[in-house]
C-alpha cells in the first residue's frame, strides 16, 4: 500500500520523545509498504528550530527508507497559547501546501493523527484532493484536554473545536483511537462505533530487550551518583498538563529519606520548574534535558521506578500515559499518578502503584510503603514486562492497524 502519514510531530532520528508511529512506519516499510510523511519543523518541546530549516518553508528529507516532508511551524509554539494556536495553523498551511505540489498524487489512505485538532484540516483538503479516504486518529480527546487543564477558555474557540471535531469524525473512513475510553466517548458523542478501531500505544521492545541482556545499571548509577539513592524517573513533556510541580512537593517532603527524582524532558513549565527547585535549595530533584530514545532507556533501566504523571483532571482518566509503556518494557514498576484508565492498566497489571494526582500525603506514603521492599518492585517490573509483551506489542499492533485498513477499504 502507499500512505500519506500526516503528522506534525513526527519525530528526527535522532529526536527525544514518544515514538510511536516513527517505530510503526520502519516495520510497515519493512514489510513492503510505501509511506510519505508531511510532519513539521517543530519537536512539541522545542523553543527553536534546527539550523538546517531556519528561513525554509518545505525540506525534504530521508529517514530510512521513508520519504519525510518537514514543513514550516511557527517558533512561537512553546510560548504562549496564541503562539501555539499559531504554530498549529502553520503547520496546516506549510503542510497542505506540501500535500498540494509536493508529494505524488496518488495514495491508497491518509492517516492523520492528532493532536493538534487541526491537522484534519490538511487531513480532509488533501483527501478530497487526492479522492482518498482519510483515517483519523485520537491520540488526546482535544479540546477536552485543553479545556480541563484551563489553557483554552474562549467560548467561541470551544465551540468552534467541538464543531470541527464532529465534522471530521463524520468525514473519516476510519477513526483510530488510544485508549477504550476515547471509544467510549466518541460514541457518546454519536460518532458510528462501526468507525472506530483500537490501536493503542504500545511497547518498544526491539530497543528494551537489548538493553536489558547487556546493559550494567550498577555502573549507569554509579556513573550518575546515584549509588545508594532510591531513582524515581519521569520521562516526557513539562508542561502545564503534566503539573510537575507535584513531584516537587513530594520531594521537599522525602528531602531526608534517599529517594532522587529524575526529571528527563522539556517544555513550557521547564524554566519555571527549575527555578522553583533553585529557589528552595531542593537537592532530591534532577533535571535531564530531552535525549535520544536509545538513552531515555538506560536512563529508566538505570533507575528504581518509573513516573507516570498528570494533572488532576477528568479528561486524563480517559488517556494511557505513554511512558508507562516504556517503563514495563524496561522491567520498572510504576508510580501512578494518574487515575482512570491508566490506573486500570497498572493495577489489572500487578505493576505499579497508584496514588491520587496532586495528593502529596498519599504520594509520600505510597513511595514510603516500597522504599525497602525489593522483591515487591522486582515482581512488579516483570509483571509489567510480561503484560506489555502479551498486549502491547508494537510489532503485533503495527500488523493488526494495516489489517484494519485493509479491510476498510475492500
Amino acid at each position: 500500500m502507499k500512505i500519506l502519514l500526516i503528522h506534525q510531530y513526527f519525530l528526527e532520528e535522532d529526536d527525544p520523545g514518544g515514538s510511536r508511529f516513527n517505530e510503526m512506519v520502519k516495520l510497515w516499510n519493512a514489510e513492503g509498504h510505501d509511506i510519505t510523511v508531511l510532519a513539521g519543523m517543530m519537536h512539541y518541546s522545542a523553543h527553536g528550530k534546527r539550523p538546517e530549516y531556519k528561513g525554509k518553508w518545505v525540506v525534504k528529507k530521508k529517514q530510512g527508507n521513508v520519504t519525510v516532508w518537514r514543513t514550516q511551524v511557527s517558533e512561537s509554539y512553546n510560548r504562549s497559547f496564541i503562539g501555539r494556536l499559531w504554530a498549529y495553523f502553520s503547520f496546516v498551511f506549510s503542510s497542505l501546501y506540501a500535500g498540494i505540489f509536493k508529494v505524488d498524487r496518488n495514495y491508497d489512505i491518509i492517516i492523520v493523527t492528532s493532536p493538534p485538532l487541526f491537522v484534519g484540516v490538511s487531513g480532509y483538503i488533501l483527501s478530497k484532493l487526492k479522492k482518498t479516504p482519510f483515517i483519523f486518529e485520537v491520540r488526546d480527546l482535544w479540546p477536552e484536554s485543553a479545556i480541563d487543564t484551563g489553557v483554552l477558555k474562549s467560548k467561541l474557540l470551544i465551540r468552534l473545536a467541538y464543531n470541527f471535531e464532529s465534522f471530521i469524525y463524520k468525514k473519516a473512513k476510519l477513526i483510530n483511537v488510544l485508549t477504550p475510553a476515547f471509544r467510549t466517548s466518541l460514541i457518546e458523542k454519536g460518532v458510528d462505533e462501526n468507525k472506530i478501531i483500537f490501536i493503542p500505544n504500545a511497547s518498544d521492545f526491539s530497543l528494551s530487550d537489548t538493553l536489558l541482556n547487556n546493559f550494567n545499571a550498577e555502573n549507569w548509577r554509579r556513573a550518575h551518583g546515584h549509588t545508594g539513592k532510591f531513582v524515581i524517573t519521569y520521562v516526557g513533556a513539562h508542561g502545564v498538563a503534566n503539573h510537575l510541580k507535584q513531584l516537587i512537593d513530594v520531594a521537599i517532603d522525602l528531602r531526608e529519606s534517599p529517594v532522587v527524582f529524575q526529571l528527563i524532558g522539556d517544555g513550557m513549565a521547564k524554566r519555571e520548574l527549575q527555578n522553583l527547585v533553585s529557589k528552595k535549595s531542593i537537592q532530591n530533584i534532577e533535571f535531564v534535558d530531552s535525549v535520544p530514545k536509545s538513552e531515555v532507556f538506560k536512563y529508566i533501566l538505570g533507575s528504581d521506578m518509573g513516573a507516570s504523571v498528570l494533572k488532576k483532571a477528568d479528561t486524563f482518566k480517559t488517556i494511557y500515559s505513554n511512558k508507562t509503556f516504556d517503563y514495563m518494557a524496561c522491567k520498572k514498576p510504576v508510580l501512578m499518578l494518574i487515575d482512570g484508565i491508566s490506573r486500570q492498566l497498572v493495577e489489572e497489571a500487578r505493576c505499579g502503584f497508584y496514588a491520587e494526582p496532586e495528593n502529596t500525603e498519599q504520594i509520600v506514603n505510597v513511595i514510603k510503603s516500597i522504599l525497602n521492599n525489593e522483591n515487591e518492585l522486582r515482581e512488579m517490573g516483570n509483571n509489567g514486562y510480561s503484560h506489555a509483551k502479551a498486549n502491547f506489542d508494537r510489532h503485533k499492533l503495527a500488523k493488526k492497524y494495516i489489517t484494519e485498513i485493509k479491510e476498510a477499504l475492500v
